[in-house]
């Protein structure tokens, strides 16, 4: 890689640290664990020692070590009931690093106007500080996956329904959803049915980053809109997210659809 980017080794460490705030070493290491947690729980198939080894250890007791160091369970224990609160968080420097200097810029040919069907939906509603959403998508995890509506097979939705980081926090609005027809008992304590309208939707695809959707939004009624001609419905700019769980997805196979509802 320091070949690559024509500096010597250690001037390639130094500079990588101070643009990225992480190392090479530690980027890597987040990078193979967090494909192997996503592996541990999506894929029985796999043994933990076939796992430890795809990611670059040298036996299974290593990165056991490595991984109860991390997340706070062996890796036995994550597969059988994994806490998403401690793992949500270890990958904050990877995903603050990826979004250092890979801002991507859109034009009017990224954006398709297409007619979408209604969608039935599952819905977990989060309100208040943004702080506290690792712990509304843990719960939305928990239910799915009790469900049993594997994202495989049922589309994950974001619904926004405010700005990403709105002046006063208590304001942020964003509801989870999975598609379903099932049936939501009105006493179910986590999920309520809702549906997604169907209708004229501008659509966007973003490659990649999709865990800050912002800036292609801004995009979207900032720029595109106001020079389309066409005006928004009353519904809120939403996302389905396609590969985002998939265990062996590489970060620029990751992708989401932004659909802006149009009348």
């Amino acid at each position: 890689m320091s070949a690559i980017a024509a500096f010597s080794k250690f001037h390639f460490h130094r500079q990588f640290t101070a643009t990225f705030e992480v190392s090479v070493h530690r980027y890597v290491q987040l990078a193979r664990m967090k494909q192997a947690s996503n592996r541990l729980a999506s894929n029985g198939a796999l043994s933990v020692t076939e796992i430890a080894m795809d990611a670059g250890y040298e036996s299974p007791d290593a990165f056991a070590r490595a991984f109860r160091q991390r997340f706070g369970q062996s890796p036995s224990s994550f597969r059988k009931s994994p806490d998403w609160a401690p793992w949500l968080a270890a990958f904050g420097p990877l995903e603050i690093a990826r979004s250092k200097l890979m801002n991507t810029t859109y034009t009017e040919n990224d954006v398709t106007i297409r007619e979408v069907a209604p969608t039935q939906v599952a819905v977990l509603e989060h309100r208040g500080d943004r702080a506290r959403l690792n712990e509304t998508i843990e719960s939305f995890i928990r239910w799915r996956k009790a469900a049993g509506l594997s994202p495989e097979t049922s589309p994950t939705f974001n619904i926004f329904r405010s700005e990403r980081t709105p002046a006063n926090p208590d304001d942020y609005s964003m509801d989870l959803c999975v598609g379903t027809d099932m049936p939501i008992s009105a006493d179910d304590e986590v999920m309520k049915a809702g549906t997604i309208p169907g209708g004229r939707c501008a659509v966007l695809r973003v490659n990649g980053a999709s865990h800050n959707l912002e800036p292609a939004a801004l995009y979207l009624y900032r720029d595109w809109l106001p020079a389309s001609g066409e005006e928004a419905r009353d519904f809120p700019i939403y996302c389905q997210r396609y590969i985002t769980f998939r265990p062996d997805a590489a970060a620029h196979d990751v992708v989401a659809e932004l659909f802006l509802p149009l009348k």
